[in-house]
């Protein structure tokens, strides 16, 4: 099934993503810098078709994206008092935020390290689907990501149950910022550089923990 947000438009976009995933498919959809590729973080099914689409190491783990602030509201309760300060100063935007996850909350998506786990929250067109995203980058393993819905290679577009063309992305990924030791030492440390500028990060952080 194919869906265009400038033809078809945002909600029915939405609405469709809710569908695809809570009914054990796996979704192309556009996230903020790049496309992705989406399923329920639960599907161990869903997920190695995932896997198989990209050719890639099924120990790899994934982040958990969230497209609606109450949709992440139980995880971030469970987190530290820093820890929650942090989610608020950067998110919704372009960061993955690895998080301590004691209650070791969606282990297909942690993998091998079940106490750590990567979550976004973004706004975009989709956002305010309530259905949490087992979410990966939709190209080939060892490929470029794709900015453009037509830069979606043809086998994993197909292979999917839906393609949602959400148009031209920023092409930048999300920057990476592992905060699991804010809590206990106010420490973090950015993984991968991306769209959020490491001072512009660092500002924000400092801002927001100073403040708490």
């Amino acid at each position: 099934m194919l869906v265009s947000v400038e033809r078809d438009g945002p909600e029915a976009a939405r609405s469709a993503l809710e569908r695809c995933v809570g009914g054990g498919g796996v979704a192309v959809f556009p996230a903020d810098g790049l496309y992705g590729l989406a399923c329920d973080p639960l599907d161990a099914a869903a997920i190695e078709r995932i896997n198989r689409l990209k050719g890639r190491d099924e120990g790899k783990p994934s982040a958990v994206m969230y497209l609606s602030p109450p949709a992440m509201r139980e995880l971030v309760e469970g987190l530290g008092p820093r820890s929650r300060e942090a989610v608020a100063a950067l998110l919704p935007g372009p960061v993955t935020l690895i998080v301590a996850n004691p209650e070791r909350r969606y282990p297909l998506a942690c993998r091998e390290d079940p106490e750590r786990l990567g979550v976004r929250l973004i706004g975009g067109p989709l956002a305010g689907a309530m259905c949490p995203l087992f979410q990966t980058s939709a190209n080939r393993s060892g490929e470029p990501p794709p900015a453009r819905f037509d830069d979606v290679p043809a086998e994993v577009r197909e292979g999917a149950d839906l393609a949602i063309d959400g148009g031209a992305l920023t092409g930048q990924p999300s920057t990476i910022v592992d905060i699991t030791r804010i809590d206990a030492t106010g420490e973090w440390t950015v993984l991968r550089e991306g769209a959020l500028l490491a001072g512009d990060l660092a500002a924000r952080l400092a801002k927001a923990l100073d403040s708490n």
